[in-house]
Formats: structure tokens, C-alpha cells, sequence
């Protein structure tokens, strides 16, 4: 028992329960993402680009040997678009989170009582919200302006958005591990950029695998983007594809999960 006058003891800390610390976190990350109208404007406008330019340079693909029967560009174009999209998403949070590590955002939040994988956790779902607008808006647009009519109907094309969210996500943890172990926002947009060349142009995202020269078919078949780009596309087209899905989710997941674990762990390393 403790003398009747004695010092107390020094106070334990007692913080909010995981659920609330994820919803106040996110919440934070995507107010100031919100309230800065540039930020919106930049990230809706770069998968826009993408798919005005290559819908238009690239369309005559669609009648070159060895490209889907009966499919158009656009149609073949959108899903890929979709899973770059989602997967960009953490390119910019990455950026984001060095950001704060340089500015001691980071150090005050470790001085909270906070589970730390929290904040990269939030992060990760906040990406998710603004990847779900950005998704919406590409497929209004591609069907308003490119005459995109998805073979799989409004349903094929939802369920592919889904699906690249999905995918994006876990995928998206590469760039966050890089950002919690390099910790330089100028370094990380150089790497993280250099990662992003392959992951989208080394694989079926513009065309098709049958067509590209061997050496690069092989590169493009352990490309974790292309599981997800061909499912997503199936999906568009109307084609089965449990199996596809099934695939590109159990990819995806075992590369996020991997990336987290590095991603946690660099986060914890002290500056």
C-alpha cells in the first residue's frame, strides 16, 4: 500500500482505441487534402491526360495482329488506367509522409500514445478515398467523352474500380516503405519514380503480352501490376475471371503485407 502523503507514481499513459485513432489520422490526412484545391486538381488531372493521350495515339492498336477480336481500345485502355491510377495514389502520400518527418509532424505523433503503424495505416485508407473519386471520375468521363461501353455492363466496370482499389492499396505500401526507410522527399520521388516506369510500362497495361518481345513477356508475367490489369480488364470485358481476380488479390495482398512489415519497421527506426 502507498504511505498516506507519498508522491503518486508517474501516470500511465492511456491513448484512444485503434478505431479512433485510425478515424482521427485518416481524417487528418484528407482534410488537408481536401482544403488544397491544387492537390485535387493535380491528382485528377494526370490520369485524365493519360487517358486522352493514349487512347488517341494508341487507338490504331486495335486493329493491329494478335489484339483482342472485337474489342476497342478504349475498352482494352480504361482498366489499366484504373490500377495505375489507384496504385499513383501512394506515389504522392509517400512524398507526403517524408514531408513530415522532416517538419517533426512524425516526432510529435510518436510522443502521442499511438500504435505507429497506425499512421502509415491511415494514410493508406486515405489514399483509398481519393483513389475511390479519382477511379469515378475516370470511368464518367472515359464513358461521357471516349464512348466508353464496357462489354461486362456498369457492373463489370464497378467491379473492376473495385478491384484496382484493392490492388492499388496493397501495392501502394512499396512507396510508403520507401518513404519510412529513406526518409528524403526529393530521393523518394527519384526512386519511387524509377519503380513506377517498370510496374506500368513493363506490363499489359497498353498492350497486349502477345505482342511484346520475349524477353519483356517474361518481365511483364512477374509484374504483380499485370495480375491485377488482366483482371480488371476481364471483368470490362465480360469475361469469367474468378480465377483472375482470385490471382491478382492473392498477389497483391502477399507484396502489401511484405511492404507494410518494411514499411512499420523502418517508420520505428529513430532519425
Amino acid at each position: 500500500m502507498t504511505a498516506v502523503g507519498a508522491p503518486a507514481g508517474p501516470a500511465r499513459r492511456t491513448g484512444a482505441g485503434f478505431g479512433t485513432q485510425l478515424w482521427v489520422l485518416t481524417a487528418r490526412v484528407l482534410r488537408a487534402y481536401l482544403l488544397d484545391p491544387r492537390l485535387l486538381v493535380a491528382n485528377m488531372l494526370g490520369p485524365l491526360l493519360m487517358l486522352t493521350m493514349f487512347s488517341q495515339m494508341l487507338g490504331s492498336l486495335a486493329r493491329a495482329p494478335g489484339f483482342p477480336a472485337g474489342v476497342r481500345y478504349v475498352d482494352f485502355l480504361v482498366p489499366a488506367l484504373l490500377i495505375t491510377s489507384a496504385m499513383q495514389q501512394a506515389f504522392g502520400s509517400a512524398v507526403g509522409l517524408t514531408l513530415e518527418m522532416r517538419d517533426g509532424i512524425v516526432t510529435r505523433l510518436r510522443a502521442m500514445p499511438l500504435w505507429p503503424g497506425s499512421v502509415l495505416l491511415a494514410r493508406s485508407l486515405a489514399d483509398l478515398v481519393r483513389g475511390g473519386l479519382q477511379l469515378l471520375l475516370i470511368l464518367v468521363l472515359a464513358a461521357l467523352v471516349f464512348g466508353f461501353r464496357p462489354p461486362g455492363g456498369p457492373a463489370g466496370a464497378l467491379a473492376a474500380g473495385a478491384l484496382a482499389l484493392a490492388v492499388g492499396c496493397c501495392l501502394g505500401w512499396i512507396f510508403v516503405a520507401l518513404a519510412c526507410w529513406i526518409r528524403n522527399a526529393e530521393l523518394v520521388q527519384s526512386v519511387a519514380g524509377l519503380l513506377t516506369f517498370p510496374m506500368i510500362f513493363a506490363s499489359n497495361a497498353f498492350v497486349p503480352v502477345g505482342g511484346l518481345p520475349g524477353w519483356l513477356r517474361a518481365v511483364v508475367r512477374v509484374n504483380p501490376a499485370t495480375h491485377g490489369i488482366e483482371a480488371a480488364r476481364d471483368l470490362v470485358l465480360g469475361v469469367p475471371t474468378l480465377g483472375g481476380v482470385v490471382t491478382a488479390l492473392a498477389v497483391s495482398a502477399a507484396v502489401g503485407i511484405t511492404a507494410a512489415a518494411v514499411a512499420v519497421r523502418g517508420f520505428q527506426r529513430r532519425p
